[in-house]
């Protein structure tokens, strides 16, 4: 079917000046005397009107033009006729009408329009900042094509008013067109990625290709999309992942549950939940009961908490379930390596707290926590860049706490401020990895929950005997796993381009040390070393197969394994190891000892698991990617 389209180009100005030259057309509007007009501070919107467009179309645009006029503060407006925008132009008569109902559609701005059907001489000065240049097409809202059922909160998510700022260390709140981003460059990604809401990818980012090139993982063809299949060395660094994480969150206090992965969609606790959050998700019919699968842990985690009796002495009480997995049906166009997908493991921590100061309180811990595991999992501060989302009021009435977790952070922050709650919660933060083709991606968040208490009937007993309903933390301190590995991939993929050794973290590396013995002759000698280190919980393989020594060397520097040892005569009779670092490309002796001391050095406080590979690189099968 034909889509009615407005072609729209809004600049975010320090200034425009323009001169009317001449009629361009018979039908063009009448002024007297033309003279240069000059506006300064405003946005200007190129628009071209084609032939279909409607009042629905014009209506449309201009809420969509209020809304981000909104996020920027900016309050003067100048709608600039422009047909170079589209060969499809609507008649004069048409453009003009639905030209000044935008007009009138935005009365409550400092609203113009420039003279329609003149050719105009023009120059306008652009603001720098993120938002100050933006393209839209805009259709009307009924033709949408996306038959797929999605919650009320997705829908409405266009429509929040909000404002977007800048949040320093210091406590100094910026409109983000006044924002420097000179010594800040990946925050400002981060703030273009956000104010365009497109997640889609022209290429695929280059973790895809190293994702193959490792055996990690591969899209599965037989499933659906953003569905992936994780090889022996995948596998192996996800359970890892998983296994850190869960420990991490059980140590700072989170009892492990376990919930179903499909719902009633029409239970009485799901119904007004599912309009609340925004995501799309995978319906099944089944025995006439409408089902969902599960987009995040916490209805389960909801539901049993409903069956808890607690006391205020018990809060904060945290409730943690690693989801593998959790499911949302994003689009097509979104879906990349581990990058985004539709079926994802999340480890998810719900923390119910007694009133307000005690969710702020907790979610300052938990702050700190995320900030670790994401240290330990080998992504730096300097890797990601912090968003954080509340309403105004929260805001005001908690601005010393904000600019704690801010402080922490250490750096601007990019702040999205809701005039009024449109979610369920009043506050959101989360650590967004920034990649190499300029797409961020949200790893640890949490968020302040204000309804759900009260929607899934959960309860406490007050310091007075009184039945209250808490508030819920949601947070991930990690966020979902695969994005993990992606972001370590993506790491490797840019240090590799800018001359480093490209590395996972020695205690997620499938193989951690490899042995090239010689010939069959020190076989013996080669499977009893590898028992000794195996032995002191190192993943050691050996190349045993029929090729030549530096064939085998080239093919374990691209496996990046970090440790080889190559055993011939002199190894054997020597006290010392022959151990060929892959990082500094050195080779050097020494003692076996030192060399688990070393490799301890790089592994302590992280979990272990033997290989998942034969040992014997004869008697594995060849990897068709």
């Amino acid at each position: 079917m034909w889509r009615v389209h407005m072609r729209i180009l809004q600049l975010h100005c320090d200034s425009i000046e323009y001169t009317p030259t001449k009629k361009e057309i018979k039908s063009a509007e009448d002024i007297e005397n033309p003279q240069t007009q000059r506006l300064e501070e405003l946005v200007v919107v190129f628009v071209a009107i084609e032939d279909g467009d409607d009042s629905s179309v014009a209506q449309n645009a201009i809420s969509q033009i209020k809304n981000s006029m909104e996020k920027i503060g900016c309050k003067k407006l100048l709608l600039y006729p422009y047909a170079h925008l589209s060969s499809n132009l609507a008649k004069p008569s048409t453009a003009i009408s639905l030209l000044k109902e935008m007009e009138s559609g935005a009365s409550e701005l400092e609203v113009s329009h420039s003279p329609f059907g003149w050719t105009k001489s023009y120059k306008l000065q652009v603001k720098g900042h993120p938002l100050a240049e933006s393209s839209k097409v805009v259709t009307k809202d009924s033709e949408s094509s996306d038959s797929e059922i999605t919650s009320d909160a997705l829908k409405g998510e266009s429509t929040i008013r909000s404002y977007w700022k800048i949040l320093s260390p210091d406590g100094t709140l910026t409109n983000i067109g006044d924002f420097d981003f000179t010594n800040n460059k990946k925050l400002e990604i981060l703030a273009k990625y956000e104010s365009a809401k497109s997640r889609a990818v022209d290429q695929p980012p280059p973790h895809v290709a190293l994702m193959k090139k490792l055996g990690i993982a591969d899209y599965e063809p037989a499933s659906d999309s953003g569905n992936m299949r994780f090889f022996p060395n995948g596998r192996l660094i996800k359970s890892l992942i998983e296994r850190y994480v869960t420990d991490r969150v059980k140590d700072y206090g989170g009892y492990e549950v376990e919930t179903p992965i499909m719902y009633d969609s029409e239970h009485p606790s799901m119904v007004s939940y599912f309009n609340r959050f925004p995501a799309r998700q995978y319906n099944i019919d089944s025995e006439g009961k409408k089902l969902f699968l599960r987009f995040a842990a916490c209805f389960g985690q909801f539901l049993m908490a409903n069956h808890f009796q607690l006391s205020y002495k018990n809060l904060p009480y945290k409730l943690y379930e690693l989801t593998r997995y959790s499911f949302r049906r994003e689009q097509s166009g979104e879906l990349v390596g581990l990058r985004r997908l539709r079926a994802f493991t999340m480890p998810d921590c719900h923390a119910f707290c007694k009133d307000i100061p005690q969710a702020v309180d907790e979610i300052k811990v938990r702050f700190d926590l995320s900030q670790n595991v994401l240290r330990e999992l080998g992504i730096k501060e300097s890797d990601y860049e912090m968003a954080i989302r509340f309403t105004e009021d929260f805001y005001n009435e908690n601005k010393s706490s904000i600019e704690e977790l801010v402080k922490k952070h250490g750096r601007p922050v990019l702040v999205e401020m809701w005039k009024e709650k449109f979610f369920y919660f009043v506050l959101k933060w989360e650590f967004n990895f920034i990649d190499n083709l300029g797409k961020a991606s949200a790893l640890s968040t949490d968020q302040i929950d204000v309804e759900n208490g009260n929607r899934y009937g959960i309860e406490f007993i007050d310091e007075n005997n009184n039945a209250q309903h808490p508030i819920i933390l949601h947070n991930s301190p990690s966020g979902a796993i695969e994005r993990i590995m992606y972001a370590l991939l993506e790491k490797a993929a840019k240090d590799s381009k800018e001359g480093r050794k490209a590395q996972l973290p020695l205690w997620l590396a499938p193989t951690q040390i490899r042995i090239i013995p010689l010939n069959e002759e020190f076989y013996d000698f080669c499977e009893k070393l590898t028992d000794k280190l195996s032995a002191n919980n190192i993943r050691v393989d050996i190349d045993d197969r029929n090729e030549s020594i530096g064939k085998r060397i080239r093919e374990a520097e691209k496996e990046w394994i970090q440790y080889i040892l190559v055993i011939g005569e002199k190894e054997t009779n020597s006290e010392n190891l022959s151990v060929r670092d892959r990082q500094t490309g050195n080779v050097k002796d020494i003692s076996f000892d030192d060399f688990l001391t070393e490799i301890s050095n790089q592994t302590k406080g992280k979990p272990f698991t033997g290989l998942n590979m034969p040992r014997h690189l004869s008697k594995r099968p060849q990897l068709m990617v």
